[in-house]
């Protein structure tokens, strides 16, 4: 599954506000609350937190990829944040984490979540993809950013 399929303009966030691991999972949960009205907010960062007790999504080069199953939701959903300052995300690097991809997915998905999730960690991996990632200039670019590499795999 391409992430074109599942991933919007209006699902990135270009400079996340919070500075704390709560607050940017609450940031990320938002943007797909404010399209996918079969979750709440509180229900989807209580499943990530969940995720996170487990061990951190943290999984360094400054990228996190904050994930869980949610009965209630029909399809998966994704969505982007960057922090230009970076913050203490628990990463296994122990260095401050800037770009977030946070998926969600039905509880009956566990393939299509795990190849969507191998499918992120895999563009991720590009430094220099990170690195245009960090530079761009508006959602609009981080989307474009996003949507070329995709295709590119």
């Amino acid at each position: 599954m391409k992430l074109a399929e599942i991933l919007g303009q209006n699902d990135i966030i270009f400079e996340l506000k919070s500075n704390d691991k709560k607050g940017i999972l609450e940031e990320l949960a938002e943007v797909i609350c404010a399209h996918e009205n079969s979750v709440k907010k509180e229900e989807m960062v209580n499943v990530l937190l969940e995720r996170e007790r487990l061990g951190t999504t943290g999984i360094g080069d400054g990228v996190a990829i904050p994930h869980g199953k949610i009965a209630s939701l029909r399809y998966p959903a994704i969505s982007f944040g960057r922090s230009r300052d970076g913050l203490d995300f628990d990463s296994i690097d122990g260095r401050p984490t800037h770009l977030f991809f946070l998926l969600v997915a039905p509880e009956n998905s566990s393939d299509l979540h795990l190849q969507i999730l191998a499918r992120i960690a895999k563009i991720l991996k590009s430094s220099t993809f990170r690195k245009r990632l960090m530079e761009a200039r508006s959602k609009e670019d981080i989307y474009r950013i996003i949507i070329e590499i995709d295709n590119a795999y």
